[in-house]
């Protein structure tokens, strides 16, 4: 049981005409269960529309802020002023009855894929509790806090932005005993005057801090500093992380094979040796902010690096995938990076060093030689530069390594003229018409990346990619 009537009332000051319990918090009736608690937010539909339908789903009742059309008034329904005062009401009210320990997370890149970390991390060591998506704006902090259950013993909570001010009131909401930023990049330009203005917004994460809380932090980057100083305002104890001499938690030698990252790293002056089973420093640079997290908390380091090994990237985010081209002819196979969920210039970077990594395999193709091929779509909101960062993308070294990038959208057609000759593969407005002529593209032996900004549906090309044949097998599986 997650609420009762009588505790969720008390915690929203709404009001109920019959008694229930919930073992769940739902805002989507496609995806609600039996028992949960439906909450009928307004977004692109108001949710009031599918009360109705949710209780006929069995959901156990409803968080409204009036009768809907069709649902008699002594239904389960949890009535307030607004819903989403509501929700956040909820949220506080979990979070002030957990004894746990409350890990806040947030960054310009990586913080889904350090959250899913820490929860691999967290759950060899007590019941840990984090979003299954990435719930981390203005509704789903709350809702990742509502559906926290009373017994937790530690919780992650992603925490995004896209406008300044957006942060810190949800770090207060969750009160973190652990706050980490794991990077700060050219995203959302359009909204801040600067990267040092993303730094400060990211940087408030901390003022949510419980009284003795930790600040964690990337500590290799141009605005550290803002970090740093905003860290030591908030926080008990300030850890760096990264390859710098100076970092706190630091990383002496990485190395980034086909299939894993291994790195060596001194945390708590001790030296440890890790591993992650996905190739990509930037996975490296996570991990030792985790292994930092695990550190703060006072949790078992042996047991930590032993539960990182075991994560694996989820799709869309750098999971890796052999396609089989042909059923009977096995060794005809593509390797798919599929990395297609989100892109600003820093994630892309990554990406494209994971890609110019890649072992191809050569003689099994129409082309004697396997390839390093890269779909790129838009990176959206980038502001003022936003060409000239697209630009850019042809200077970096990685690109050596590259054989053929194809590229999606507008502003990736200033990324497709900087680029030489031979490295242009084609370009096009939608990723639609960019599939049309996807199997011609590839062959056997080639190893493929597909990134780009969310709303450019990158995802599109992943799809089509799989459907030229069939996934034999998840390259991050059983990676040594």
């Amino acid at each position: 049981m997650l609420w009762t009537a009588k505790e969720a009332v008390a915690a929203t000051g709404g009001l109920s005409a019959i008694d229930w319990d919930c073992s769940g918090v739902s805002i989507d009736t496609r995806t609600l269960q039996k028992g949960d608690l439906f909450v009928a937010l307004k977004a692109a539909r108001d949710g009031h529309d599918f009360v109705a339908q949710a209780l006929e789903k069995g959901a156990a009742a409803a968080l409204v802020s009036h009768i809907p059309e069709g649902v008699e008034p002594d239904a389960p329904l949890l009535i307030v002023k607004d819903v989403l005062t509501g929700l956040e009401d909820l949220g506080k009210a979990a979070r002030a009855r957990v004894a746990g320990k409350v890990v806040a997370v947030t960054g310009s890149v990586g913080k889904t894929s350090t959250k899913e970390m820490l929860r691999k991390v967290l759950s060899g060591q007590g019941k840990t509790h984090a979003a299954e998506a990435s719930y981390n704006n203005h509704w789903g902090v709350p809702l990742t806090l509502a559906r926290m259950p009373r017994d937790t013993e530690f919780a992650v909570i992603e925490i995004g932005m896209n406008h300044p001010g957006e942060i810190a009131p949800l770090a207060k909401m969750a009160r973190p005993h652990v706050a980490m930023v794991t990077t700060v990049a050219p995203a959302h330009l359009a909204a801040f005057e600067s990267l040092e203005g993303i730094a400060r917004e990211k940087a408030s994460i901390f003022e949510g801090l419980e009284a003795g809380g930790t600040a964690i932090f990337n500590g290799d980057l141009e605005v550290s500093d803002v970090l740093a100083k905003a860290a030591n305002k908030a926080a008990e104890v300030c850890v760096s992380f990264g390859e710098m001499d100076d970092a706190t938690a630091r990383l002496s030698e990485v190395k980034i094979g086909d299939k894993a990252t291994t790195a060596q790293a001194t945390l708590a002056n001790e030296t440890c040796l890790f591993k992650v089973p996905v190739p990509g420093r930037h996975y490296a640079k996570n991990g030792i902010g985790a292994l930092a997290v695990a550190e703060a908390l006072d949790l078992d380091l042996a047991i930590a690096v032993s539960d990182l090994g075991q994560w694996e990237p989820g799709a869309g985010r750098g999971l890796r995938e052999v396609i089989a081209l042909d059923s009977v002819e096995s060794q005809l196979t593509i390797e798919l990076i599929d990395d297609a969920y989100n892109a600003n210039p820093a994630s892309l970077a990554a990406s494209l060093e994971v890609l110019a990594a890649a072992d191809v395999t050569d003689g099994i193709g129409r082309i004697k030689s396997g390839r390093r091929v890269a779909y790129l779509g838009d990176m959206k909101e980038l502001g003022a530069s936003e060409e000239e960062l697209h630009r850019a993308v042809a200077t970096y070294p990685s690109l050596q390594e590259i054989d053929v990038v194809h590229c999606i959208g507008p502003l990736m057609q200033s990324l497709y003229e900087a680029l030489p000759a031979e490295k242009q593969g084609r370009w096009t407005e939608t990723a639609a018409e960019m599939v049309e002529g996807l199997a011609r593209d590839l062959d056997a032996g080639d190893v493929v990346l597909a990134k780009g900004s969310l709303s450019m549906g990158v995802g599109r090309v992943v799809d089509a990619i799989r459907k030229l044949g069939h996934v034999a097998s998840s390259n991050n599986e059983g990676a040594s």
